[in-house]
């Protein structure tokens, strides 16, 4: 089977309330022609092989103290700085993975696209109203990244 040139990467715990933020932007991308998705779960050190042969990876995650108000939507072209509070409930952050995978040669350009959550909630598939419109707020935002940089797909 033949990989496309893009992928999106949805990370998060759809069991875990907003932590899911990631999973269902990524959804929204199912099924596009020229666009490979996959879920990379709770994200850490198992999303590096995940973007091995791409020429063009967009992550999106659920981020936790990115922005004063939830569903707030911030894109990094750097990887995020590893100063940044704790993502979520990842082994080490998407600033570790972004910048160790760009090290590694494994792709040539990452996005990542960190949605405010506000809090991670155990146990629970419910979605803030707010992160909701984040999640909308995402998907132009990945629409966008993609036109940019993706000749003949869009």
């Amino acid at each position: 089977m033949q990989k496309n040139r893009v992928c999106i990467i949805g990370c998060g715990n759809p069991l875990m309330g907003n932590d899911g933020a990631g999973i269902l932007a990524m959804r929204r991308f199912e099924g596009c022609s020229g666009i490979d998705t996959i879920d990379g779960g709770t994200g850490g050190f198992g999303l590096i092989p995940l973007m091995e042969g791409y020429d063009r990876v967009v992550i999106v995650d659920a981020m936790v103290g990115i922005s004063g108000r939830i569903g707030d939507v911030l894109t990094f072209e750097a990887p995020p700085s590893w100063d940044l509070p704790a993502y979520a409930l990842h082994d080490i952050g998407i600033g570790e993975v972004v910048t160790i995978a760009r090290e590694l040669g494994y792709v040539r350009e990452i996005v990542t696209v960190g949605i405010e959550v506000g809090e991670i909630q155990a146990f629970s598939q419910e979605i803030d109203p707010a992160v909701e419109e984040g999640i909308r707020v995402a998907e132009q935002e990945i629409l966008r990244i993609l036109q940019e940089g993706t000749e003949g797909i869009f």
